[in-house]
Protein backbone atom coordinates (compact mmCIF):
# COMPACT_ATOMS: atom_id res chain seq x y z
CA UNK A 1 0.00 0.00 0.00
CA UNK A 2 2.72 2.32 0.74
CA UNK A 3 4.25 1.95 -2.57
CA UNK A 4 1.26 2.91 -4.05
CA UNK A 5 0.38 5.70 -1.95
CA UNK A 6 4.09 7.12 -3.16
CA UNK A 7 3.56 6.25 -6.74
CA UNK A 8 0.57 8.96 -6.38
CA UNK A 9 2.20 11.26 -4.42
CA UNK A 10 4.88 11.27 -7.37
CA UNK A 11 2.24 11.66 -9.86
CA UNK A 12 0.71 14.17 -8.16
CA UNK A 13 3.57 15.83 -7.67
CA UNK A 14 4.02 16.72 -11.56
CA UNK A 15 -0.09 16.84 -12.12
CA UNK A 16 0.28 20.46 -9.52
CA UNK A 17 3.51 21.60 -12.07
CA UNK A 18 1.67 21.25 -14.51
CA UNK A 19 -1.88 22.94 -13.25
CA UNK A 20 0.42 25.63 -11.79
CA UNK A 21 0.70 27.23 -15.21
CA UNK A 22 -2.63 28.15 -15.35
CA UNK A 23 -3.76 28.69 -11.23
CA UNK A 24 -2.47 31.19 -9.23
CA UNK A 25 -2.85 29.43 -6.19
CA UNK A 26 -1.51 26.02 -7.01
CA UNK A 27 1.70 27.86 -8.50
CA UNK A 28 2.17 29.58 -4.60
CA UNK A 29 1.90 25.91 -3.57
CA UNK A 30 4.51 24.77 -6.22
CA UNK A 31 7.03 27.67 -5.98
CA UNK A 32 6.53 27.96 -2.37
CA UNK A 33 8.38 24.80 -1.86
CA UNK A 34 10.90 25.33 -3.69
CA UNK A 35 13.64 26.90 -1.48
CA UNK A 36 12.44 25.10 1.37
CA UNK A 37 15.41 23.26 1.87
CA UNK A 38 17.85 25.81 1.54
CA UNK A 39 15.38 28.10 4.11
CA UNK A 40 15.67 25.69 6.86
CA UNK A 41 19.71 24.65 6.34
CA UNK A 42 19.80 28.24 6.92
CA UNK A 43 18.32 28.84 9.41
CA UNK A 44 19.05 25.59 11.39
CA UNK A 45 22.25 23.93 12.58
CA UNK A 46 22.77 20.48 13.89
CA UNK A 47 23.27 22.19 17.15
CA UNK A 48 19.89 24.15 17.22
CA UNK A 49 17.10 22.18 19.77
CA UNK A 50 13.94 22.58 17.23
CA UNK A 51 10.42 21.89 18.20
CA UNK A 52 8.04 21.27 14.91
CA UNK A 53 4.46 22.46 14.86
CA UNK A 54 2.72 21.27 11.54
CA UNK A 55 -0.49 23.45 10.43
CA UNK A 56 -2.71 22.50 7.35
CA UNK A 57 -4.06 25.93 7.05
CA UNK A 58 -4.72 28.89 8.84
CA UNK A 59 -7.80 27.59 10.64
CA UNK A 60 -5.24 24.77 11.97
CA UNK A 61 -2.85 27.73 12.73
CA UNK A 62 -4.58 29.46 14.95
CA UNK A 63 -6.25 26.43 17.00
CA UNK A 64 -2.34 25.20 17.56
CA UNK A 65 -1.25 29.10 18.30
CA UNK A 66 -2.19 28.60 22.70
CA UNK A 67 0.30 25.39 22.76
CA UNK A 68 2.91 27.13 20.43
CA UNK A 69 3.22 30.22 22.62
CA UNK A 70 3.43 28.22 25.86
CA UNK A 71 5.68 25.81 24.60
CA UNK A 72 7.97 28.49 23.51
CA UNK A 73 7.61 30.01 27.18
CA UNK A 74 8.36 26.97 28.34
CA UNK A 75 11.38 25.77 26.00
CA UNK A 76 12.88 29.15 25.72
CA UNK A 77 16.34 27.85 24.51
CA UNK A 78 14.20 25.67 21.30
CA UNK A 79 13.83 27.19 17.55
CA UNK A 80 10.27 26.90 16.82
CA UNK A 81 9.35 25.27 13.18
CA UNK A 82 6.26 26.14 11.84
CA UNK A 83 5.12 24.32 8.98
CA UNK A 84 1.98 25.03 6.31
CA UNK A 85 0.30 22.71 3.75
CA UNK A 86 -1.53 25.37 2.20
CA UNK A 87 -1.14 28.96 0.49
CA UNK A 88 -4.22 29.94 2.58
CA UNK A 89 -2.57 29.07 5.92
CA UNK A 90 1.33 29.93 4.72
CA UNK A 91 0.72 33.44 2.81
CA UNK A 92 -1.12 34.99 5.91
CA UNK A 93 0.91 34.09 8.69
CA UNK A 94 4.13 33.64 6.90
CA UNK A 95 5.47 36.69 8.81
CA UNK A 96 4.07 35.27 12.04
CA UNK A 97 6.04 36.21 15.57
CA UNK A 98 5.79 33.14 17.77
CA UNK A 99 7.91 30.91 15.24
CA UNK A 100 11.71 30.88 14.33
CA UNK A 101 11.11 29.62 10.89
CA UNK A 102 8.00 29.52 8.80
CA UNK A 103 8.03 27.08 5.37
CA UNK A 104 5.86 24.74 3.41
CA UNK A 105 5.81 21.94 4.19
CA UNK A 106 7.88 19.73 1.42
CA UNK A 107 5.23 16.95 -0.23
CA UNK A 108 5.26 13.81 1.25
CA UNK A 109 7.75 11.68 -0.49
CA UNK A 110 10.35 9.90 1.26
CA UNK A 111 13.31 11.59 -0.18
CA UNK A 112 11.48 14.91 0.96
CA UNK A 113 10.41 13.35 4.81
CA UNK A 114 14.33 11.94 5.35
CA UNK A 115 15.66 15.69 4.38
CA UNK A 116 13.33 17.57 6.04
CA UNK A 117 13.86 15.82 9.47
CA UNK A 118 17.85 15.53 8.94
CA UNK A 119 17.35 19.36 8.92
CA UNK A 120 14.90 19.99 11.49
CA UNK A 121 15.66 17.51 13.57
CA UNK A 122 13.30 18.16 15.95
CA UNK A 123 12.76 16.94 19.55
CA UNK A 124 8.88 17.51 20.25
CA UNK A 125 6.70 17.36 17.22
CA UNK A 126 3.00 18.67 16.97
CA UNK A 127 0.17 17.57 14.50
CA UNK A 128 -2.86 20.40 14.79
CA UNK A 129 -6.51 18.58 14.54
CA UNK A 130 -5.55 16.72 11.31
CA UNK A 131 -2.91 15.70 8.48
CA UNK A 132 -1.65 12.54 8.77
CA UNK A 133 1.25 11.86 6.09
CA UNK A 134 2.40 8.62 6.18
CA UNK A 135 6.01 9.38 5.06
CA UNK A 136 6.39 12.27 7.54
CA UNK A 137 5.05 10.00 10.08
CA UNK A 138 7.35 6.86 9.30
CA UNK A 139 10.09 8.69 9.32
CA UNK A 140 9.49 10.02 12.78
CA UNK A 141 8.67 6.51 14.19
CA UNK A 142 11.90 5.32 12.82
CA UNK A 143 13.85 8.02 14.36
CA UNK A 144 12.14 7.85 17.78
CA UNK A 145 10.91 11.37 18.09
CA UNK A 146 8.23 12.43 20.19
CA UNK A 147 5.04 12.99 18.28
CA UNK A 148 1.84 14.46 19.22
CA UNK A 149 -1.61 15.22 17.91
CA UNK A 150 -3.68 18.44 19.51
CA UNK A 151 -7.19 19.41 18.96
CA UNK A 152 -7.77 16.08 16.91
CA UNK A 153 -11.16 14.99 15.71
CA UNK A 154 -12.35 11.94 14.29
CA UNK A 155 -15.13 10.88 12.72
CA UNK A 156 -16.39 7.34 11.63
CA UNK A 157 -16.32 7.94 8.12
CA UNK A 158 -12.52 8.49 7.85
CA UNK A 159 -10.23 5.65 6.60
CA UNK A 160 -8.67 4.67 10.03
CA UNK A 161 -12.10 3.07 10.75
CA UNK A 162 -12.77 1.33 7.84
CA UNK A 163 -12.12 -2.27 6.93
CA UNK A 164 -9.78 -1.12 4.31
CA UNK A 165 -7.96 1.24 6.37
CA UNK A 166 -5.13 -0.65 7.57
CA UNK A 167 -2.79 1.66 5.77
CA UNK A 168 -4.00 4.87 7.91
CA UNK A 169 -4.64 2.63 10.88
CA UNK A 170 -1.08 1.98 11.10
CA UNK A 171 0.45 5.33 10.43
CA UNK A 172 -1.32 6.61 13.57
CA UNK A 173 1.53 4.17 15.71
CA UNK A 174 4.05 7.17 14.94
CA UNK A 175 1.95 9.61 17.74
CA UNK A 176 3.12 9.41 21.25
CA UNK A 177 -0.25 10.68 22.81
CA UNK A 178 -3.58 11.96 20.69
CA UNK A 179 -5.30 15.24 22.53
CA UNK A 180 -8.70 14.85 21.01
CA UNK A 181 -11.41 17.52 20.90
CA UNK A 182 -14.12 15.12 22.59
CA UNK A 183 -15.12 11.56 23.61
CA UNK A 184 -16.69 10.55 20.39
CA UNK A 185 -12.97 10.68 19.12
CA UNK A 186 -11.34 9.15 22.35
CA UNK A 187 -13.66 5.85 21.87
CA UNK A 188 -12.93 5.58 18.45
CA UNK A 189 -9.22 5.95 18.84
CA UNK A 190 -9.95 3.38 21.29
CA UNK A 191 -11.68 1.15 19.01
CA UNK A 192 -8.88 0.47 17.07
CA UNK A 193 -6.31 -0.42 19.50
CA UNK A 194 -5.04 3.06 20.45
CA UNK A 195 -5.23 4.29 24.62
CA UNK A 196 -3.01 6.68 24.62
CA UNK A 197 -5.98 9.11 24.15
CA UNK A 198 -6.85 12.14 26.18
CA UNK A 199 -10.09 14.39 25.97
CA UNK A 200 -8.54 17.97 25.93
CA UNK A 201 -11.40 19.89 24.58
CA UNK A 202 -10.42 22.05 21.52
CA UNK A 203 -7.39 25.14 21.69
CA UNK A 204 -9.64 27.55 19.88
CA UNK A 205 -11.48 28.09 22.68
CA UNK A 206 -8.10 29.40 24.54
CA UNK A 207 -7.39 31.35 21.43
CA UNK A 208 -10.20 33.28 20.86
CA UNK A 209 -10.77 34.26 24.83
CA UNK A 210 -6.99 35.40 24.50
CA UNK A 211 -8.60 38.10 21.85
CA UNK A 212 -9.73 39.96 24.77
CA UNK A 213 -6.96 40.29 26.39
CA UNK A 214 -5.47 42.53 23.46
CA UNK A 215 -6.12 46.37 22.16
CA UNK A 216 -9.56 45.68 19.24
CA UNK A 217 -9.93 49.18 18.72
CA UNK A 218 -10.16 50.25 15.54
CA UNK A 219 -10.20 54.16 15.15
CA UNK A 220 -12.15 54.20 11.05
CA UNK A 221 -14.24 51.74 12.35
CA UNK A 222 -15.40 53.34 15.29
CA UNK A 223 -15.69 56.38 13.24
CA UNK A 224 -18.07 54.25 10.83
CA UNK A 225 -20.27 52.47 13.23
CA UNK A 226 -21.08 56.40 15.11
CA UNK A 227 -23.19 54.57 18.33
CA UNK A 228 -25.35 53.33 15.40
CA UNK A 229 -26.48 49.70 15.89
CA UNK A 230 -24.32 47.75 13.53
CA UNK A 231 -24.28 43.80 11.70
CA UNK A 232 -20.56 42.63 10.59
CA UNK A 233 -20.94 40.53 8.16
CA UNK A 234 -17.83 38.12 8.18
CA UNK A 235 -16.23 35.78 5.74
CA UNK A 236 -18.83 36.24 3.51
CA UNK A 237 -19.45 34.03 -0.06
CA UNK A 238 -21.35 35.31 -3.03
CA UNK A 239 -24.59 32.86 -1.78
CA UNK A 240 -24.59 34.46 1.71
CA UNK A 241 -24.36 38.13 0.24
CA UNK A 242 -26.99 37.21 -2.31
CA UNK A 243 -29.48 37.10 0.49
CA UNK A 244 -27.28 39.91 2.60
CA UNK A 245 -27.51 42.26 -0.24
CA UNK A 246 -31.22 42.08 -0.67
CA UNK A 247 -32.08 42.54 3.13
CA UNK A 248 -29.70 46.03 2.77
CA UNK A 249 -31.09 47.56 0.37
CA UNK A 250 -34.84 46.81 1.48
CA UNK A 251 -34.70 47.72 5.10
CA UNK A 252 -35.08 51.00 6.28
CA UNK A 253 -34.07 50.69 9.91
CA UNK A 254 -31.06 52.65 11.02
CA UNK A 255 -28.45 50.24 10.92
CA UNK A 256 -25.27 50.24 9.91
CA UNK A 257 -23.56 47.02 7.84
CA UNK A 258 -19.86 46.10 7.85
CA UNK A 259 -19.26 43.58 5.51
CA UNK A 260 -15.54 41.50 5.27
CA UNK A 261 -16.20 38.99 2.40
CA UNK A 262 -13.80 35.75 2.15
CA UNK A 263 -12.53 36.67 -1.21
CA UNK A 264 -11.22 39.99 -1.95
CA UNK A 265 -10.28 39.88 -5.94
CA UNK A 266 -10.95 43.09 -6.90
CA UNK A 267 -13.79 42.46 -9.72
CA UNK A 268 -15.82 40.46 -6.71
CA UNK A 269 -15.60 43.52 -4.53
CA UNK A 270 -16.97 45.71 -7.19
CA UNK A 271 -19.46 43.57 -7.89
CA UNK A 272 -20.78 43.09 -4.38
CA UNK A 273 -20.80 46.99 -3.99
CA UNK A 274 -21.93 47.40 -7.33
CA UNK A 275 -25.16 45.72 -6.26
CA UNK A 276 -26.06 47.78 -2.74
CA UNK A 277 -28.30 50.81 -3.07
CA UNK A 278 -27.27 51.89 0.08
CA UNK A 279 -24.12 54.66 0.60
CA UNK A 280 -21.03 52.02 0.19
CA UNK A 281 -17.38 52.70 0.94
CA UNK A 282 -14.53 49.66 0.65
CA UNK A 283 -11.46 49.83 2.71
CA UNK A 284 -9.19 50.58 0.16
CA UNK A 285 -11.37 53.95 -0.19
CA UNK A 286 -11.73 55.19 3.11
CA UNK A 287 -9.02 57.81 3.03
CA UNK A 288 -10.03 61.47 3.87
CA UNK A 289 -13.39 60.37 3.55
CA UNK A 290 -16.21 60.89 6.87
CA UNK A 291 -16.87 57.41 7.19
CA UNK A 292 -19.96 57.98 9.31
CA UNK A 293 -21.81 59.61 6.44
CA UNK A 294 -21.74 55.81 5.00
CA UNK A 295 -24.30 52.66 5.78
CA UNK A 296 -22.33 50.06 4.21
CA UNK A 297 -18.47 49.50 4.33
CA UNK A 298 -16.99 47.02 2.85
CA UNK A 299 -13.20 45.29 4.16
CA UNK A 300 -10.95 44.37 1.33
CA UNK A 301 -8.49 43.52 2.92
CA UNK A 302 -7.07 40.52 5.18
CA UNK A 303 -6.70 40.18 9.20
CA UNK A 304 -8.41 42.76 10.85
CA UNK A 305 -11.84 40.47 10.97
CA UNK A 306 -11.66 39.86 14.58
CA UNK A 307 -10.82 42.72 15.88
CA UNK A 308 -14.03 44.31 13.92
CA UNK A 309 -16.21 41.99 15.39
CA UNK A 310 -15.76 44.13 18.74
CA UNK A 311 -17.54 46.41 17.11
CA UNK A 312 -20.82 44.08 16.36
CA UNK A 313 -24.01 43.77 17.53
CA UNK A 314 -25.22 41.52 15.39
CA UNK A 315 -22.48 38.87 13.62
CA UNK A 316 -23.56 37.01 10.06
CA UNK A 317 -20.75 34.19 9.73
CA UNK A 318 -20.56 33.15 6.06
CA UNK A 319 -19.92 30.12 4.65
CA UNK A 320 -22.85 28.15 5.74
CA UNK A 321 -24.06 27.94 1.87
CA UNK A 322 -21.11 25.81 1.20
CA UNK A 323 -19.12 22.80 1.53
CA UNK A 324 -17.92 22.03 4.44
CA UNK A 325 -19.76 24.82 5.70
CA UNK A 326 -19.64 27.73 7.79
CA UNK A 327 -16.63 29.58 9.10
CA UNK A 328 -14.89 30.21 12.24
CA UNK A 329 -17.85 31.65 14.74
CA UNK A 330 -15.98 31.38 17.64
CA UNK A 331 -14.36 35.03 17.55
CA UNK A 332 -17.50 36.80 17.13
CA UNK A 333 -18.99 34.21 20.06
CA UNK A 334 -16.18 35.48 22.29
CA UNK A 335 -17.76 39.24 22.37
CA UNK A 336 -20.50 38.05 23.30
CA UNK A 337 -22.85 38.95 19.97
CA UNK A 338 -25.74 36.96 18.67
CA UNK A 339 -24.67 35.16 15.38
CA UNK A 340 -26.45 33.93 12.69
CA UNK A 341 -25.28 31.46 9.97
CA UNK A 342 -26.66 29.64 6.80
CA UNK A 343 -27.50 25.85 7.11
CA UNK A 344 -24.50 23.87 6.82
CA UNK A 345 -22.75 23.80 9.89
CA UNK A 346 -22.91 20.20 10.71
CA UNK A 347 -19.02 19.63 10.47
CA UNK A 348 -18.51 22.06 13.60
CA UNK A 349 -19.41 20.87 16.73
CA UNK A 350 -19.29 24.41 18.14
CA UNK A 351 -21.67 25.65 15.70
CA UNK A 352 -23.81 22.79 16.64
CA UNK A 353 -23.85 23.26 20.30
CA UNK A 354 -24.54 27.02 19.93
CA UNK A 355 -27.57 26.70 17.03
CA UNK A 356 -28.90 23.99 19.97
CA UNK A 357 -28.41 26.41 22.82
CA UNK A 358 -30.04 29.29 20.97
CA UNK A 359 -27.31 32.01 20.46
CA UNK A 360 -26.74 30.81 16.70
CA UNK A 361 -29.60 31.07 14.47
CA UNK A 362 -29.19 29.05 11.21
CA UNK A 363 -31.50 30.35 8.63
CA UNK A 364 -32.36 28.46 5.28
CA UNK A 365 -34.26 30.89 3.26
CA UNK A 366 -34.26 34.77 2.28
CA UNK A 367 -37.48 34.95 4.23
CA UNK A 368 -35.94 33.82 6.81
CA UNK A 369 -32.99 35.62 7.06
CA UNK A 370 -35.30 39.00 7.25
CA UNK A 371 -37.57 37.73 9.93
CA UNK A 372 -34.30 36.81 12.35
CA UNK A 373 -32.37 39.97 11.89
CA UNK A 374 -35.85 42.35 12.01
CA UNK A 375 -36.03 40.67 15.54
CA UNK A 376 -32.78 41.26 16.68
CA UNK A 377 -32.53 44.80 15.21
CA UNK A 378 -35.86 45.60 16.71
CA UNK A 379 -34.89 43.43 20.29
CA UNK A 380 -32.20 44.61 22.36
CA UNK A 381 -32.76 42.53 24.67
CA UNK A 382 -33.16 39.21 23.02
CA UNK A 383 -29.33 40.53 21.22
CA UNK A 384 -28.49 40.86 25.11
CA UNK A 385 -29.70 37.25 25.91
CA UNK A 386 -28.01 35.40 22.81
CA UNK A 387 -25.17 37.20 23.13
CA UNK A 388 -24.66 36.32 26.39
CA UNK A 389 -25.59 32.68 25.19
CA UNK A 390 -22.93 32.55 23.03
CA UNK A 391 -19.79 34.33 25.64
CA UNK A 392 -20.78 31.83 28.18
CA UNK A 393 -20.42 28.85 25.82
CA UNK A 394 -16.62 30.19 24.92
CA UNK A 395 -15.64 30.74 28.82
CA UNK A 396 -17.22 27.04 29.49
CA UNK A 397 -14.75 25.42 27.13
CA UNK A 398 -11.46 27.01 27.96
CA UNK A 399 -8.80 24.81 29.56
CA UNK A 400 -7.43 22.43 26.39
CA UNK A 401 -4.01 24.54 26.24
CA UNK A 402 -3.42 23.48 30.21
CA UNK A 403 -4.84 20.14 29.56
CA UNK A 404 -2.18 19.75 27.10
CA UNK A 405 0.91 21.36 28.44
CA UNK A 406 0.79 19.76 31.73
CA UNK A 407 1.62 16.06 30.34
CA UNK A 408 3.91 17.50 27.77
CA UNK A 409 5.79 19.04 30.53
CA UNK A 410 5.38 16.44 32.80
CA UNK A 411 6.66 14.07 29.94
CA UNK A 412 9.89 15.96 28.96
CA UNK A 413 11.10 17.94 31.61
CA UNK A 414 10.52 15.32 34.19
Amino acid sequence: MLFLYNIFVHLSEFILKIIALFSPKIKLFVNGRKDVFKILARAINPKHQTIWFHAASLGEYEQGLPVMEKIKLQFPNHKIILTFFSPSGYEVRKNNTVADVTVYLPIDTKVNAKEFLRLVHPELVFFIKYEFWPNYLNELNNLGIKTYLISGIFRENQAFFSWYGGFYRNALKTFDYFFVQNESSKKLLQSIGYNNVKVSGDTRFDRVVSILERDNSLDFIEQFKDNTTTIVIGSSWPKDESFLVNFINQTNADIKFIIAPHNIKSEQIQELKNSITKKTILFSEKESQNLKDFQVFIIDTIGILTKIYSYADIAYVGGGFGNPGVHNILEPATFGIPIVVGPNYSHFAEAIALVHQEGCISINTQTELNETLNNLISNEDIRHEKGHICETFVQMNIGATDVILRHILNENLN
